[in-house]
């Protein structure tokens, strides 16, 4: 047996994110029950993260165990339109998509321009954003440990630190429309769309800078903006130290 990495893509809106779990389609379930057909033995998989229900990834990262390797285009024909293998490659024996993952990037789209052709994968605001203050704003998010103001309640977390080094707002050639960019070590569940949610405040003039760097004292999510819709967020890429 010989371990893989999975280079791979989805669309989240069809998925109940990318986590097996009961009386939900996952992307991970689709991805295992193609390679069990493939290698004809059960096939589990551990993917870099877990994005929540309706997060696309343009660049989500898997291993897997099997005796051969694959051809992506053999895994493509069985996991339908949503989900894009890219690549398969042999790796090392310990070798783990999630634990060895030195930083995750995510990307939030926003558009102010309302288009039938954008609208499935970014987020649309009618009223133009301070996109100036809410980089202000962002730069805090680099002097920060403890997220947990923008951490999921009740979550199995057993710690809520994260370090992110990389926290801006930039044009987007593609869409016409800005892109939030995240990079950290970890993330927490729901932290990102919290994050953007809270900046949105900012950009609408409803937050102060001085009031953004207090919900970040604050440990407490209860201060903290309304989570953003999935659709917008994307999981942009993955780095290993090999």
């Amino acid at each position: 047996m010989a371990r893989f990495f999975m280079t791979l893509a989805y669309r989240g809106e069809p998925f109940h994110g990318w986590q097996i779990q009961p009386g939900a389609v996952s992307v991970q379930e689709v991805i295992e029950k193609a390679l069990s057909t493939l290698l004809r033995r059960p096939t589990p998989i551990v993917g870099a993260g877990r994005t929540d229900a309706g997060v696309n990834a343009s660049m989500m990262v898997a291993h897997f165990d099997a005796d051969r390797l694959l051809e992506p285009r053999a895994v493509n024909s069985l996991v339908g339109k949503d989900i894009a293998v890219y690549s398969i490659r042999q790796v090392h024996d310990d070798a783990h998509a999630r634990f060895d993952a030195t930083s995750r990037t995510y990307h939030y789209k926003a558009v102010e321009t309302k288009s039938p052709f954008l609208y499935p994968l970014t987020w649309y605001t009618p009223h133009p954003l301070d996109y100036e203050a809410m980089n202000r704003a962002a730069a805090l998010l680099l002097e920060v440990e403890d997220f947990t103001s923008f951490a999921k309640l009740h979550s199995d977390a057993k710690t809520n630190i994260c370090h992110v080094t990389r926290a801006e707002w930039v044009k987007d050639l593609t869409t016409g429309g800005m892109t939030f960019i995240i990079t950290a070590d970890r993330f927490l569940r729901n932290m990102v769309r919290a994050v953007v949610g809270t900046l949105v405040d900012v950009g609408r003039g409803k937050l102060s800078i001085d009031d953004f760097a207090r919900i970040i004292e604050a440990r407490d999510r209860c201060a903290a903006g309304t989570s953003m819709p999935p659709q917008a967020l994307y999981l942009h890429s993955v780095t290993y130290p090999y």
